[in-house]
């Protein structure tokens, strides 16, 4: 990825905050209070928040590059063979926003040629941002702390699946097989928690949780994630350990230490 890093102007990397800036006074406001939910197909709950921040991003974004293509959770795809692709999540965690707890968090992903070179992960409520950068070190905001001196994002070392924090948003993101694959990594472990959805992946990113091993996602729910995860020293890829891509099925391992990884796709074949 590191020589994806001059493909990635200055301009865009300021659109990507200013967007995540938009969304959050878009969804700060109603965190905690009388929404209105309805179930969508996948019986995830959607809320008024979810379609109203994405409508805002990709408005902004489509005035800003108008010929980027725009790929949404809410709203589909626009331009999808355009050179570059925004992959937008304005609430990934749906069911955390909905009772009120800080676990979930504004996905903010920029594709080029398929791949991931820009990723932004924003929790508007703590006002904490993780802003990744193919070739750059993740860069780290937060009013409560953390993070390397000067606000740089980084991995912990723990090359034993037996030290390390196992994190995943839910059981029942598996069906039967694959539960019973990520058993084997869950008796292996320290310890797993679940909860988190995109969360979790910025605490990899700070040296907090180790391994995150998920089904099931959608390129919305992994493309922000990639550059801020690689950029802060770790990996993302899929269960066979191959890189993340567009056709790939949604089967997600994110390793804060590299070394973790060979035993990870072992213990899930």
């Amino acid at each position: 990825m590191a020589g994806a890093s001059g493909l990635i102007p200055p301009e865009f990397i300021a659109a990507a905050e200013a967007a995540a800036d938009l969304a959050g006074g878009i969804i700060r406001p109603l965190f905690r209070s009388a929404l209105l939910v309805e179930a969508k197909g996948d019986a995830s709950p959607v809320t008024e928040a979810d379609r109203a921040a994405e409508r805002a991003l990709r408005a902004y974004l489509t005035e800003r590059f108008p010929q980027h293509g725009i790929m949404g959770e809410e709203y589909g795809t626009e331009r999808g063979d355009a050179e570059y692709l925004w992959v937008l999540d304005p609430i990934d965690g749906t069911r955390a926003f909905l009772t009120g707890r800080p676990l979930f968090g504004t996905l903010i992903g920029l594709l080029h040629h398929g791949q991931p070179v820009l990723g932004l992960i924003d929790q508007p409520v703590t006002r904490e941002r993780w802003v990744g950068v193919a070739g750059q070190a993740t860069r780290f905001h937060s009013p409560l702390g953390g993070g390397n001196r000067g606000g740089i994002a980084a991995c912990r070392p723990c090359p034993s699946l037996a030290t390390a924090e196992l994190s995943c948003t839910s059981p029942e993101i598996f069906d039967a097989a694959g539960a019973a694959r990520f058993e084997r990594v869950r008796q292996a472990a320290r310890r797993v928690t679940w909860g988190g959805d995109c969360y979790a992946y910025g605490l990899i990113a700070l040296g907090l949780v180790d391994v995150v091993v998920e089904g099931t996602l959608k390129p919305w729910d992994w493309a922000a994630l990639v550059p801020v995860i690689e950029g802060a020293g770790g990996r993302m890829t899929d269960w066979q350990g191959c890189t993340l891509t567009l056709e790939s099925q949604g089967e997600v391992i994110a390793v804060g230490d590299p070394a973790l990884l060979p035993e990870i796709v072992s213990r899930l074949g």
